[in-house]
Order: C-alpha cells, then structure tokens, then sequence
C-alpha cells in the first residue's frame, strides 16, 4: 500500500558526512510522522530522529547537534543530514512513515541501508 522508497547512505571516514533521502508514495492516508530508526548487530531496533508534519522534531540524545531530519510535506519526503559522523553510528537505518502522531507507532518501513562509518 505505501512504499518507502530511500536513497543515500554507505561508507564514510569519521568526522564526515552522509545524507539520507525517504519518499513515501502509494499511502491513502495522510503522512503526519516521519523519520530514521537504526540497528546495529546486538542492539535493539532505535529511532535516531522524527519530524511531524507541523515540524515537531525528535532527536535521539546521541545524534543532538549532529544530525538535522527536515521535511517536504508536499512530496511526502524527509532528509537526514548526517555529519560529525562517528564509528557508532554504524548501523542499518531505516525510513518510517506513519498518520499518527507517535513516532514509534509509524506502520510504515523502507528496506533500510547500510551506514558504515570508518574510524
């Protein structure tokens, strides 16, 4: 029904930086939140930072100050702009889309993309 298309990620020096693209096509239903989740081997599934359709933003306490989410509603799209990049940042991510106003609550999910970065 809706499809999340991603583009962007893959390998980077620390200290760098990566940008992330999610476009959502194919959903009857308006999209109010959108946003990032990542995961890395042994750790559990977390979201890195959301945006809602009025610009409310949520940001995981490790990526504050270095990653910047932003939206165009019209287009159903959300950025991640990722710099100061770290090894620990290392994860698959995830786009998630959802008509909701919880951010963990979005039913929507992109095939994810690998994020590695190199010390």
């Amino acid at each position: 029904q809706v499809q999340l298309v991603e583009s962007g990620g893959g390998l980077v020096q620390a200290g760098g930086s990566l940008r992330r693209s999610c476009a959502a096509s194919g959903s009857r239903f308006s999209i109010n939140t959108m946003g990032w989740f990542r995961q890395a081997p042994g750790n559990r599934r977390e979201l890195v930072a959301g945006i809602t359709s009025y610009d409310r933003t949520k940001y995981a306490d490790s990526v504050k100050g270095r990653f910047t989410i932003s939206r165009d509603n019209a287009k159903n799209t959300v950025t991640l702009q990722m710099n100061s990049l770290k090894p620990e940042d290392t994860a698959v991510y995830y786009c998630n889309a959802g008509g909701g106003v919880d951010f963990y609550a979005g039913r929507y999910w992109g095939q994810g993309t690998q994020v590695t970065v190199s010390s």
